[in-house]
């Protein structure tokens, strides 16, 4: 067994809390306002203990010409520190929009360079 160089202390707290990331076998289609931001076959769904699932889509496959990172952060003990975008253009609101996590602990590793979208802020279409 290899032991994790970056383990995430949330576990450690609440051995009971289960998180797995799997792929998600639907293309998803992420709109705000019309605009696309975001096209994949390739999203992976985090599902964890408490939460609501959640789409993670690649980096590759967001449309980062239209988001602007802001200086929001936040901290997740089981996934690590999140940073944010936002919608530029005129127009368009100026909260964020979008979070991912850089350098995720050991168990969301596979959510490394992709990005998750407030559901209640954009359109997400599953086909």
């Amino acid at each position: 067994m290899t032991e994790n160089k970056n383990p995430a202390p949330g576990f450690r707290r609440n051995p009971n809390k289960r998180m797995t990331i799997a792929p998600h076998d639907k293309t998803v289609c992420v709109k705000a306002d019309e605009l696309e931001i975001a096209v994949t076959e390739a999203a992976k769904i985090l599902r964890e203990t408490g939460c609501r699932d959640v789409l993670y889509i690649p980096f590759a496959d967001i449309n980062f010409a239209c988001l602007e990172q802001t200086r929001t952060r936040a901290h997740s003990p089981y996934k690590g520190d999140a940073t944010y975008w936002r919608l530029i253009g005129a127009g368009r609101p100026g909260g964020d929009i979008m979070w991912a996590y850089p350098d995720p602990y050991d168990e969301a590793l596979e959510i490394k360079e992709h990005g998750a979208f407030y559901a209640e802020l954009v359109d997400i279409e599953e086909r």
